[in-house]
């Protein structure tokens, strides 16, 4: 049963395409202030879990709460408290910065008169001041995925989704998109949901997820998978329980 302190509650997700399992008995529980890291190789399952909690996709069996509500049976409520930053662009090049963002602003309700002010404070922190009326074609990818991210908590959710946000970055834009998001998480106690491939991105989780074939193989703190595996990085635990999962494939 869903416990409503827990800001995101996946129970039992599972989906197919066809003949093909993408994800099975998927649970995963994250509470508010959470920073959860999402581990796994292309094709482990991350996007199709993403494309569920953001609507896109409907589970063959299981179900997700968002701050308590069911993403099948109470999607509005649902989606209302969720933010996300997917891993292709999805804003409009051809509108201006600040066009692209009271646009999002306006599908959530939200009054202009009343976010103006809020959009101008955040393009700043991130030193898009100069940006705010150039159309979106002429930002760098490191610049877009800011203006991705100011757009999605722009209606203040619960939670935030990151699909593999630094694909394509450059390093120092990485950098700085992973200390943003560790900020978030540390001064305003919002709850994220990372995924990526990249080790060294959830060394930093409060919790690590490793997801391998539509398959939740291990859950807990960075520290407690390298004490599980019993090795001396996550990085080689990572790979050690891949390489299991392969060798079990052969048996």
């Amino acid at each position: 049963m869903n416990n409503i302190q827990n800001i995101l509650k996946i129970e039992n997700l599972t989906k197919h395409y066809n003949d093909f399992l993408a994800l099975k008995k998927i649970n995963i529980d994250i509470k508010a202030g959470e920073l959860v890291t999402l581990l796994g190789p292309n094709g482990a399952g991350k996007s199709t879990l993403f494309s569920i909690l953001s609507g896109m996709l409907s589970p063959d069996r299981g179900d997700c709460y968002i701050s308590g509500k069911s993403i099948i049976h109470e999607p509005v409520l649902a989606l209302k408290n969720l933010g996300i930053v997917f891993q292709q662009p999805t804003i409009d090049t051809e509108l201006t910065v600040l066009d692209n963002l009271l646009f999002h602003a306006r599908l959530h309700g939200i009054k202009t008169k009343n976010i103006k002010e809020y959009i101008f404070k955040e393009l700043s922190s991130y030193n898009l001041e100069n940006k705010i009326y150039k159309k979106v074609k002429i930002l760098s990818g490191g610049e877009k995925r800011k203006v991705e991210l100011i757009r999605s908590l722009i209606h203040k959710p619960k939670i935030l989704l990151m699909d593999e946000p630094t694909v394509g970055l450059d390093p120092s834009s990485r950098k700085e998109l992973l200390l943003k998001v560790h900020t978030l998480k540390n001064k305003d106690k919002l709850s994220i949901l990372w995924t990526t491939h990249l080790v060294d991105e959830a060394e930093k989780a409060d919790r690590v997820i490793v997801l391998n074939k539509g398959e939740i193989l291990k859950i807990g703190t960075p520290s407690e998978i390298i004490k599980k595996m019993n090795v001396q990085s996550l990085e080689r635990a990572f790979f050690k329980l891949i390489e299991s999962e392969k060798n079990n494939d052969k048996i």
